[in-house]
């Protein structure tokens, strides 16, 4: 079987982009990651409706990536900051990824809003895709894909 052969509704990629593949959850993602916690602070940053935000905030710890953990301030109602689990962690890479791309193709000549670097080093970080075995810095050249056991085929 070749890959238009095979269907792509076990396609890992689409699974993926079902869950957090929405403008407004992966900016929701990106500030969880900068720190932001609570609702007000998600709601001005990124702007967008409470109604939009409820609900992606809703999706989010249904799909386990952020988790609620109750806060009171004082004279206030309890309410819920969110917090990325770490199945919400495993998505800083692709984060990083989109931002190394938007830097490298969308920015103007300012540089980066957000210049993250290697705590020991002060390096800047960029995301690289490498084997299993270490070796570094793979380009599309240098790897083979086949259909694993998953795929299936077209209907």
């Amino acid at each position: 079987m070749k890959w238009l052969e095979a269907s792509t509704e076990n396609c890992p990629v689409q699974r993926t982009l079902d869950v957090i593949g929405e403008k407004w959850t992966l900016l929701i993602l990106r500030d969880a990651v900068n720190g932001v916690r609570r609702f007000d602070d998600f709601h001005r940053h990124i702007g967008l409706s409470e109604a939009v935000l409820s609900d992606r905030l809703r999706k989010l710890t249904s799909a386990g990536i952020l988790k609620t953990v109750p806060y009171r301030e004082p004279g206030s109602r309890p309410r819920n900051e969110y917090r990325l689990t770490r199945k919400g962690w495993d998505l800083w890479p692709v984060l990083m990824a989109l931002s190394q791309w938007g830097e490298a193709y969308t920015l103007d000549s300012e540089g980066p809003v957000l210049d993250v670097r290697h705590t020991d080093c002060g390096a800047p970080l960029r995301v690289v895709v490498e084997c299993s075995a270490e070796h570094s810095a793979l380009g599309p050249g240098e790897v083979t894909a086949r259909l694993g056991p998953g795929a299936r085929p077209r209907s």
